[in-house]
């Protein structure tokens, strides 16, 4: 029979499950961001990009490694317009005095060891091969916070030096946690400044360097967002108005596919009947007091009180408020 399709699905292949009692950690590009924030608005146990967004494979790594030893390299802190910030950190983390901001980071380095050591999933999306070297220090870094371009050599990574900078991580978090297993995904932005050629050898190399670490390592995915973008849904309707980055509508699609790869049958079920119940409270009603939208309250309430695979103890409390004979 002749196969009419007029597109390319990438079918997803099941892999070991995500359960709604594991412990996630994503990390990397804006798109972990989404991806984090999408698994947390579904009720999983997640702490979203920690450190705020990171690109390049060597700074994200580094910066999960530093957690572990609660390293900081002071000769990269910047100072600019009397605010410090640090050539290793996204710019959410400043501070008006030096000490505070070293204060921040290590804090912020303690929580995310303590969760490091707890995680049963670490998820990676790096967004792009070509990184800025500190020429002083001779360092790669993860911010150049609109210093100077001359304090910087660019340069793309090779895929050795990816792989070997995993590597370190995968040895160091194995010492301190057995059990964690990793999701290796390539960001779907495009990084057109590096021009679209620059940013096709840029992908490239991170997918290789994927490639080479899943089959160097068991407990580590490949999931493939990148080509689920560029290969499947293959449009700029897909795109936002920028070119770069994907619309809700394919992050929604890229997400489903991520579901189906990595969501078991009875997490499936769980997160169709929270979608609903998430629409529901979002009910703005024009009489609260009214006996049909009281009705609605309590059957809302009954409906939440039945969920016994995470708590709902947030949302129960609001809608019991919202009760007038509460």
């Amino acid at each position: 029979m002749k196969d009419n399709s007029f597109r390319t699905e990438i079918n997803s292949i099941p892999s070991h499950p995500i359960e709604l009692k594991d412990r996630i950690l994503t990390t990397g590009s804006c798109f972990a961001q989404q991806f984090g924030d999408w698994l947390q608005g579904n009720k999983f146990n997640v702490i979203s990009n920690p450190f705020g967004t990171t690109y390049n494979p060597i700074s994200i790594h580094k910066n999960l490694l530093d957690t572990l030893t609660s390293k900081l390299n002071e000769s990269l802190f910047v100072e600019q317009d009397s605010i410090w910030k640090h050539y290793d950190y996204h710019s959410q983390w400043w501070a008006s005095e030096m000490k505070n901001l070293i204060d921040q980071i290590h804090k912020q380095q303690s929580e995310v060891s303590q969760l490091l050591k707890k995680s049963n999933v670490v998820i990676i999306t790096y967004g792009t091969a070509w990184v800025y070297v500190h020429k002083a220090e001779k360092k790669i870094v993860s911010n150049c916070h609109k210093a100077s371009t001359t304090l910087f050599e660019k340069r793309i990574l090779t895929v050795d030096e990816i792989v070997d900078s995993f590597s370190d991580l995968h040895e160091e978090l194995k010492k301190v946690n057995s059990d964690v297993r990793f999701i290796l995904t390539v960001s779907p932005v495009r990084h057109i400044k590096d021009t679209l050629q620059l940013n096709s050898v840029s992908k490239a190399a991170l997918r290789l360097a994927c490639d080479s670490i899943v089959n160097k390592y068991d407990k580590v995915d490949y999931f493939p967002s990148y080509e689920i973008m560029m290969d499947d849904l293959r449009d700029y309707r897909f795109y936002e108005r920028d070119m770069i980055h994907p619309t809700v509508e394919a992050f929604d699609y890229i997400s489903q596919k991520f579901s189906d790869q990595y969501f078991p049958a009875d997490v499936v079920s769980f997160v169709e009947k929270w979608k609903n119940l998430k629409q529901a409270l979002q009910h703005k009603p024009f009489h609260p007091s009214s006996s049909q939208h009281q009705l609605f309250l309590k059957e809302l309430l009954t409906k939440l009180k039945s969920i016994k695979e995470v708590s709902l103890d947030e949302e129960i409390n609001l809608v019991q408020s919202q009760l007038t004979n509460a």
